[in-house]
């Protein structure tokens, strides 16, 4: 016993004194790689937004409750969330099945059988066997921490797959309502068209009209029911991918509001520089080029000799021989050596398909953090040019209104004929559906901006640090 302990304690010291892990590349240092060419401004290019750091609980600007419901039952229930929480918990899994071996390995060993055994030799017993391989280069536990930042990505995509989900449902909700009143409009043309019809036909009895007139007010008439029917049909199909979303039966069942949202205030925008620390997907980007990494050291340390200590205690029976008392039971304590010696270049491809991988890694994080700044961008722009165009179309509705207004007028006195009164109707009919499109595109882009610039529909959630693998508390007492 006093050997095995002196074995146990040296093999615990030279296990503890073993080559530190090396620290994955910085955000700087991944930036710096993945995105050479990109000089981040000290503020945004396009116009619109506010100066302030970027806010949070955007969903609770609409001050809509059935909003909030439908997010939080699509959180719930969506498919693809689901999805995505399946995977955070694989890798929560994983976490702990690459750290394992950092501890002895126990198992035990019984045969019986009567008096022959299962397997006719006679022997009966039972043994306890313990392995540990002492991870003195670091593959075990490079293998954990790889694996813990790759649950750390798993969790910030889940958190941004989260978001956009929110963001989502909630431009669906603004698009739905656009369909219900796009269909409005167009049923008050054609309650238009139609009075327009009577109007033919009682000048015509009276002998001011004529048939043409008729023919034609019919013809406009058909043609609003059709724009009917084509955006009743948008309507329910914007319905239909609402209660997708909240994993419903897609039976255009759902009940939007009458009008739009009134639109919030400018969204607090923040400088460049903070983007690419607060958007969940970009910090997951920069967590997989970690994790690469310490693949990276684990193929390594792979190439390296492999020791490891065993012990086990055993005793056994026999019916058909007899057993010397010092034989039984029986103690034992040893070690063994692993080292690959030739294998065909089989280790150091591994190593290279590591390090493609962190190339990789490193390009997709480029990828990515340039997707959020052109996002950020675009929605900044998106929102600006639609601030004025809601300005011009509202003008434009009232400017139309007053013309047909006149051309009625002028058809009721015999001054105009039937088509100025039309084509004046169809001016107005597209004004007014240009600017319903643009108010409901003003609260998307308010949405889209958000979601560009991390900012959470809820309360906010800190985005973890460089995960460290946790270490073995009899790691942690050695080092104390």
């Amino acid at each position: 016993m006093r050997a095995l302990r002196s074995i146990l304690s040296v093999a615990v010291a030279a296990s503890f004194a073993g080559c530190a892990l090396k620290s994955p590349p910085t955000r700087d240092e991944v930036s710096g790689q993945a995105l050479p060419n990109l000089k981040v401004p000290p503020r945004w290019a396009a116009e619109g937004g506010s100066s302030g750091g970027v806010g949070d609980r955007w969903l609770a600007s609409f001050n809509d409750t059935q909003l909030d419901a439908l997010v939080r039952e699509a959180l719930a229930y969506n498919p693809d969330l689901q999805v995505a929480a399946a995977r955070v918990e694989q890798a929560a899994a994983n976490v702990k099945l690459a750290g394992a071996t950092l501890y002895p390995q126990v198992n035990l060993l019984a045969r019986g059988g009567g008096k022959l055994s299962g397997d006719s030799s006679g022997l009966q017993g039972v043994g306890v066997f313990a392995n540990w391989e002492l991870d003195l280069w670091g593959r075990v536990r490079a293998g954990r921490a790889a694996a813990t930042t790759q649950y750390d990505s798993a969790a910030l995509d889940t958190e941004f797959a989260r978001q956009s989900m929110a963001a989502l449902v909630a431009k669906s909700w603004f698009l739905a309502t656009e369909a219900r009143l796009q269909r409005a409009i167009a049923d008050d043309m054609v309650a238009a068209a139609t009075r327009q019809l009577g109007l033919a036909q009682d000048r015509m009895r009276v002998g001011s009209g004529d048939e043409y007139d008729v023919t034609l007010a019919q013809a406009n008439l058909s043609t609003y029911r059709d724009s009917v029917q084509n955006l009743d049909l948008a309507y329910q199909q914007s319905l239909r991918a609402l209660e997708v979303l909240a994993g419903r039966y897609p039976a255009a069942a759902m009940k939007v509001p009458p009008q739009l949202a009134a639109m919030p205030g400018a969204v607090p925008s923040g400088v460049p520089a903070e983007l690419l620390e607060r958007r969940p997907d970009v910090v997951a980007a920069e967590r997989r080029v970690a994790a690469a990494f310490y693949r990276i050291e684990e193929a390594k340390a792979a190439t390296l000799p492999r020791i490891s200590l065993t012990a086990a205690v055993s005793g056994v029976s026999s019916d058909l021989f007899v057993l010397q008392p010092r034989d039984n039971p029986v103690w034992s304590a040893g070690a063994s050596l692993f080292a690959p010696l030739f294998l065909g270049g089989q280790l150091q491809a591994q190593i290279e398909i590591r390090t493609a991988e962190q190339k990789q890694a490193v390009a997709e994080y480029g990828r990515i953090g340039v997707r959020a700044f052109s996002e950020v961008e675009n929605a900044l722009s998106a929102g600006f040019v639609l601030e004025q165009r809601e300005r011009i179309l509202k003008q434009a509705v009232d400017e139309n209104a007053r013309a047909l207004e006149f051309a009625n007028v002028r058809y009721r006195v015999g001054s105009g004929d039937l088509r100025a009164v039309q084509q004046q109707s169809l001016a107005l009919y597209a004004a007014r559906t240009a600017l319903l499109r643009v108010q409901s595109e003003r609260l998307v882009q308010w949405v889209n901006l958000y979601l560009a610039l991390g900012g959470s529909f809820e309360d906010r959630h800190p985005v973890p640090p460089q995960a460290e693998a946790p270490r073995p508390e009899a790691e942690r007492a050695a080092q104390r």
